[in-house]
């Protein structure tokens, strides 16, 4: 449904060939999908005619392109090259737990929301630049023991 999401432009009818094309399978494959998720409420499909997302699925789509942005956003923090994250992002939404994919969507949305870029990010990206794990500076471990103190 992400895809036929994306493949939809302004209400445009998705066509099984257009699916097949992008996913790399056989269009009869795509078509027996179709007639499931049409069964299901999330898509209306006419033969030959193609298909669009219903209300049920759109919602579904965007909440699933949510998670996969979210997941692509935390590799990238992670030092992950884009490519190989946009993979694993992929797969990873499929097979995560709900409650720990949405424990990244927070992480992602809390990171997105800070002004300034948070010092323990910064020192993983050096980290990951450089290879190089040095002692926490003094300063920033005393702030983040005042902060773990006002948080209990």
């Amino acid at each position: 449904m992400e895809l036929l999401y994306s493949l939809q432009k302004k209400g445009e009818r998705v066509h099984t060939n257009d699916v097949a094309n992008a996913l790399g399978i056989n269009p009869a494959s795509v078509t027996e999908v179709f007639h499931k998720l049409c069964d299901e409420g999330y898509i209306d499909y006419e033969r030959y005619g193609g298909v669009t997302l219903t209300d049920k699925g759109r919602k579904v789509a965007r909440e699933t392109q949510k998670r996969h942005d979210a997941l692509k956003e935390f590799l990238l923090l992670l030092g992950v090259k884009e490519d190989v994250a946009e993979k694993d992002a992929c797969e990873m939404e499929h097979i995560l737990h709900t409650s720990t994919m949405d424990m990244i969507v927070k992480f992602v949305e809390v990171i997105r929301h800070c002004n300034v870029t948070p010092f323990w990010l910064e020192r993983l990206k050096d980290y990951v630049r450089t290879g190089d794990l040095s002692e926490c500076p003094s300063e920033l471990a005393e702030i983040c023991l005042k902060y773990s103190k006002k948080s209990k």
